[in-house]
Order: structure tokens, then sequence, then C-alpha cells
């Protein structure tokens, strides 16, 4: 859990910092993350991230992220990142 909270963390200092666009990526990152160590961790080690069934955390938690990014990297920059 903190491992993830440290990239979000991340993330929101580069939205920021002017960067949504990086910022986006990785919280969509972070995502992903929180995902892989949904299905891979025992439940009694995923802490906060273990809200459902593991197969429904990992997959909305998927789905999420793969939007987040898919989003920030399909909208056009007009001069930023």
């Amino acid at each position: 859990m903190l491992a993830v909270l440290l990239v979000v963390a991340v993330a929101f200092g580069l939205v920021l910092a002017d960067r949504w666009r990086r910022g986006a990526l990785v919280l969509g990152g972070a995502a992903l993350l929180a995902a892989g160590f949904r299905a891979v961790l025992a439940p009694d080690q995923v802490g906060l991230l273990a809200v459902r069934g593991k197969g429904f955390d990992v997959v909305s938690m998927t789905v999420v992220g793969a939007a987040i990014m898919t989003l920030a990297a399909s909208i056009d920059p007009l001069g930023t990142d």
C-alpha cells in the first residue's frame, strides 16, 4: 500500500508542477501497480488494496489504470507535457 501511495504522491506532484499528462500517466501506473500487487500478494499483505474479491479488484484496477493512461496519452498536449 505504501508503494502505491508513494507513486500517487509523485503523480500529484507532477500535476501540481503543471505536468498534468505525465502526472496522469503516473497515476494510471499507480493503479496498474496496485492491480499487480493485489494479484500476487497474499490477502493479509495487501491491506486496503483488498476491497472486494481478488478477481474483481484486479480487473477493476487494471481497467481504471489502462483507461487513465490511454486518455492521458491520447489528448493533444498543445505545447505542454
